[in-house]
């Protein structure tokens, strides 16, 4: 579930330690904390049949640990029956 974090207060929320999602940051689209990274490109390439290394080598200032985040935000997500959309995307 999104949480504001203590950066609330400056437009920052976060879905896990992470995944942070910032309105002067891409546009306020979901990215990995600390890089311009789009949580939804990484997910794209995993989609389209990227391999995990294919990702890391793509963008090599993310981990593993990056990825799997990103996948349990999607996962997170697409659980719109326990969680409204409109909750999920502030």
């Amino acid at each position: 579930m999104l949480k504001n974090d203590r950066n609330s207060a400056k437009g920052v929320t976060t879905m896990n330690e992470r995944i942070e999602i910032n309105h002067r940051i891409c546009h306020g689209k979901p990215v990995i904390r600390g890089t311009r990274v789009l949580v939804c490109n990484i997910l794209g390439a995993l989609g389209a049949g990227d391999s995990i290394e294919d990702v890391l080598d793509d963008y090599p200032n993310i981990t593993w640990e990056d990825i799997r985040a990103a996948l349990a935000f999607a996962g997170e997500l697409s659980r719109f029956e326990e969680a409204p959309y409109e909750v999920c995307v502030l």
